[in-house]
């Protein structure tokens, strides 16, 4: 695309954003620390603008980076991704090329990935690469232990083999298709955060593995309309209110094949969670009952018996913190909402204080529970916490941080008010640091945001204005929530706001994030959603209406408000609910039938749509159309390849709003799925984005 005729000022940014996949590129991710400390395996591209994601390795001791892959010096990388994978790397949202996710032995002195279709294993110490031979394309790969064996899953067949190419056997497989092994089904993925289907044995002679049927679960199809002669692509998608794929979890002999069902109540509980079998650890496992307000913490014996170890139940719903549960010592590592507080609990004891809220666990051992909380919703930090102590806080800086742990090293990430682009430091022993080299593309836009709490509910907000300078005349306002479960956009990271300063610098506007009800803060303020989405919009308009009494520049005659998945759900409703208060939307991905999006993300705010029809008719854009008025401009943008949030959602609300006479723009993306598409498409989003809002406020043309 060559965007003939557009102002350069329109195209410079918007194609770095996408050139650099969001300012990701270059910056070092996805780090493992050895337990002596002293090595750490990350993921980093070569520079800020290189798609392909290389391997390194720290050394901690000297300080020294060392690039152990780099896919363009091993021969051909272009073999196409399995669907597999493609899910994968869909459910992780990640969106470069290269070696994108690995694994170790226990001690960090090997990896293994896939690359160009083949299974690479990578020497730390002499940095030595073997292709270990499979019969087919391998995904999620994963060492034993010790690291000499390694196991995969090749079309849903869990096998196992020596990493000198000796003996493979296959360990489990189904003849039909829709049955695998080994990998996460789709609602563990993307709703549960579990992203794995098996776990090996600390000592390496058996692995635990999910089986998937999917079978009982609803066939869907994604097609690609600009190609004609491509097949549509078959899917099974769990809808709200169908069924679900059966899990159940196996403990598999890795040099026999023989194997047992774990054993628990699956009418009772039917997700499985969480699994973890770390060393002197038994296999333990956390099952989830359909309607997520009963969980149990399972062990497992040899024979597949379990054993009750903990249950928890709450009246709205659970929610799973990542990392947890786990094991200190013989000990239960878990979490408790207590005091309207996602608790650290070891043992018995309680660990962490009433307002220090628990995101997730980072690790557990050497006498210490390592995991992320915030006191302040707009920051995030990392601390510690021995039994019988009392929490620390490791991180001082402003901002989000974030850490990976290995015997006495600690690697740091911060991203902060300060900075653009997060840094990476890691803390040796003694103290002494490492900064981790960033080659990420400096910004061509430095954001300016200012701060504040607005309205009776302390709503946290982040304000942009052109150029960072108060404007003299009322301004339009652009609003750019999520304003969802899980989604904090309001935090003290500087680089989180590129975007929303190009649009306050490109349109001469102000541009209004706020965190509202329903979004990370507190057990209570988190739950205020539960069976109705709607304080989600109250608190938008509170917060837009308390901002212009603090900044009365802003134009409350010309707001508009943008959002993609549950932020484009939201601009959906504000313009179909409250045209008085918006005048203009763009809804990108909207969800606008709650029974076409999944079952344990929708259930568990909803609740069945059998039993609870009038939460999801509250919840649908389209039943809002007919009533509608005044008419305002609508923009709707969805991906033909979105998996997630799927394109039945945009098409049947634009067929709705035609048949109401609704005038609107719709703007389908080819090969495009959640989180877009190609780099051309992503710039070419942006622009339509603009011109959208420049012709909603009538503003003139640069």
């Amino acid at each position: 695309m060559a965007f003939e005729g557009r102002h350069p000022d329109d195209l410079a940014f918007p194609r770095q954003w996408a050139r650099t996949r969001s300012g990701t590129l270059g910056v070092a991710r996805t780090f493992t620390v050895s337990p002596d400390g002293g090595r750490v395996v990350f993921l980093r591209t070569k520079t800020g603008d290189d798609p392909v994601t290389c391997l390194w390795v720290l050394d901690v001791a000297s300080g020294t980076e060392a690039c152990r892959y780099d896919r363009r010096e091993h021969g051909d990388a272009s073999a196409q991704l399995t669907e597999a994978e493609r899910a994968r790397r869909e459910r992780m949202r990640e969106r470069a090329q290269g070696v994108t996710s690995y694994a170790c032995d226990r001690d960090v002195t090997r990896v293994v990935f896939v690359d160009g279709g083949q299974l690479v294993l990578l020497e730390l110490g002499n940095g030595s690469l073997t292709t270990v031979p499979t019969e087919g394309v391998p995904d999620d790969p994963r060492l034993s232990p010790d690291g000499s064996q390694v196991a995969y899953v090749i079309d849903g067949a869990l096998f196992v083999q020596g990493v000198d190419g000796g003996r493979r056997l296959e360990l489990a497989s189904d003849p039909d298709p829709d049955v695998h092994w080994g990998l996460a089904d789709f609602i563990a993925a993307e709703e549960l955060d579990r992203k794995r289907g098996f776990w090996w044995s600390p000592d390496g002679s058996r692995i635990a593995a999910a089986r998937v049927d999917e079978r009982p679960v609803q066939t869907w199809w994604i097609s690609e309309p600009s190609d004609p002669a491509a097949e549509p692509r078959r899917v099974r998608y769990p809808r709200a209110g169908t069924a679900n794929a059966i899990v159940t979890l196996h403990v598999i002999d890795a040099a026999t094949a023989e194997r047992v069902e774990v054993v628990w109540d699956h009418d009772a509980f039917e997700y499985l969670a969480r699994v973890s079998w770390g060393q002197d650890e038994p296999l333990t496992l956390q099952v989830l009952s359909r309607d997520q307000r009963t969980a149990q913490v399972l062990t497992a014996d040899e024979d597949g018996a379990t054993r009750v170890v903990q249950e928890l139940q709450d009246e709205h719903w659970l929610d799973l913190i990542e990392g947890s549960p786990g094991w200190l010592d013989g000990s239960l590592v878990s979490t408790l909402d207590t005091d309207d507080t996602h608790r650290l609990r070891i043992g018995d004891d309680v660990v962490t204080p009433p307002g220090l809220q628990v995101t997730s666990v980072i690790e557990a051992g050497d006498g210490f529970v390592w995991f992320h909380a915030f006191d302040d919703p707009i920051e995030g930090h990392v601390f510690r916490v021995a039994p019988g102590g009392d929490p620390q806080r490791v991180t001082s800086e402003l901002g989000v941080h974030t850490g990976a742990v290995g015997g006495p090293t600690l690697v740091l990430v911060a991203r902060t008010p300060d900075r653009v682009a997060p840094s990476v430091s890691v803390v040796r022993a003694d103290g002494s640091q490492i900064e981790l080299t960033d080659v990420s593309e400096p910004s061509l836009v430095d954001p300016m945001p200012t701060y504040a709490e607005l309205g009776a509910n302390r709503l946290r907000a982040v304000l942009f204005v052109p150029h960072g300078r108060e404007p003299d005349r009322p301004v339009p306002v652009l609003l750019r929530p999520y304003g969802g479960p899980h989604g904090r956009q309001v935090l003290r990271w500087r680089g989180m706001y590129r975007e929303h300063q190009w649009f306050a610098d490109r349109l001469g506007i102000a541009v209004l994030t706020i965190d509202g009800r329903g979004t990370p803060g507190g057990v209570a303020w988190e739950k205020a959603v539960h069976r109705d989405f709607s304080v989600t919009l109250e608190d938008q308009i509170d917060g837009l209406h308390a901002a212009a009494e603090r900044w009365p520049f802003l134009d409350l005659d010309h707001v508009a408000i943008r959002g993609w998945s549950f932020g484009g759900e939201l601009a959906g409703f504000a313009v179909l609910k409250r045209p008085d208060v918006f005048h203009a939307a763009i809804a990108g991905a909207p969800v606008t039938d709650q029974c076409l999006y999944d079952t344990a993300y929708t259930e568990r705010y909803l609740g069945d749509p059998s039993a609870d029809a009038a939460a999801y008719e509250r919840g649908s854009l389209i039943s809002l159309v007919p009533t509608a008025s005044p008419h305002r401009s609508l923009l709707l943008i969805h991906g033909f390849a979105d998996d997630n949030v799927f394109v039945a959602n945009t098409l049947q609300l634009s067929a709705t709003l035609l048949a109401n006479g609704y005038h609107h723009e719709l703007v389908l993306l080819p090969n495009s799925s959640h989180i877009g598409g190609m780099e051309e498409l992503s710039v070419a989003e942006d622009l339509v984005e603009l011109d959208f809002l420049r012709r909603a406020f009538a503003l003139p043309e640069p």
